[in-house]
């Protein structure tokens, strides 16, 4: 009989010493995600962390190693929330022209978050969105999932993120910022929506982990890494970015990134160094 955890590391490409991580790692962590108390279950557990630094990855394990406790968990990640692309088209022409690119706040389907969880508590079946980022649109079918879910992974760059205080807004952190962005409008809409709509949404979160990287140098290898994979796995894309158009994709995510990473660590229940190698190195528990 298979080994399900040996499988996983084969089917995500990963060499046979990665089952030293999940020890390490992501065993201690479904550990405490299963000894939450049962009377908040469903639980709705935020995974945090920079493009690159293996949500997605750790969201698989986690379904696995749940699922040995007889725990059934799902993951819905905020990227699968992201608005259809003509809807982010017509975002760029009424409000902002920035607010075409997906990513920021203000970029997601917040209330069919919101809608998807308040379906998990009340025990009915899930319709699961997914995002194709290789045609940068939303897939046309989701997915249907039937029967309770314990656990939903929420998975995402920003989530669990604050909203910067007001002051912080008025000079640019990048060319992108200080050309297109010159007063400011597009970055105090998304810490506007922060305050709001993503505010609701991440008020849902039982348990918040971050995987922190050292800097937003290593987001850009990382994001760089993932570009790289998108194009080989998907050589028909036509939606794929060249390396001026994914740094200037990355410039749309710098400022919220600064801000997470100076302040998230001091909030979060679970933080996890990642090293550059993408492997995790520490986890620390803040107080």
């Amino acid at each position: 009989m298979n080994d399900p955890l040996t499988d996983l590391i084969a089917a995500e490409g990963l060499p046979a010493d990665y089952i030293e991580v999940v020890q390490q790692f992501w065993q201690p962590l479904a550990t405490r995600i299963a000894r939450l108390p049962a009377s908040r279950a469903p639980l709705v557990i935020g995974i945090n962390g920079a493009q690159g630094t293996g949500k997605s990855t750790l969201c698989r394990f986690l379904e696995v190693l749940l699922a040995r406790r007889q725990i059934r968990a799902v993951t819905l990640s905020l990227d699968d929330l992201y608005l259809t692309r003509a809807q982010r088209l017509q975002l760029a022409q009424d409000v902002h022209p920035l607010l075409r690119t997906r990513g920021v706040p203000g970029t997601h389907a917040v209330g069919l978050g919101l809608h998807i969880i308040e379906d998990m508590l009340a025990g009915r079946p899930l319709e699961l969105p997914r995002f194709d980022k290789s045609r940068d649109d939303r897939a046309e079918e989701a997915e249907r999932i039937t029967g309770p879910v314990d656990v939903l992974l929420l998975e995402g760059w920003c989530v669990g993120a604050k909203p910067q205080d007001a002051a912080a807004l008025a000079e640019p952190v990048n060319e992108l910022e200080r050309v297109e962005d010159p007063d400011g409008i597009w970055r105090g809409l998304v810490n506007h929506w922060l305050q709001e709509d993503y505010a609701r949404l991440f008020e849902q979160l039982d348990l918040l982990v971050m995987l922190k990287v050292d800097d937003f140098d290593v987001v850009s290898r990382n994001r760089a890494l993932q570009e790289e994979k998108l194009r080989r796995d998907n050589p028909d894309a036509t939606a794929t970015m060249d390396d001026a158009a994914l740094a200037r994709f990355c410039d749309h995510y710098e400022r919220l990134t600064h801000h997470m990473l100076s302040e998230m660590p001091e909030r979060a229940d679970v933080v996890i160094e990642i090293g550059p190698d993408q492997r995790p190195i520490s986890v620390q528990a803040p107080s």
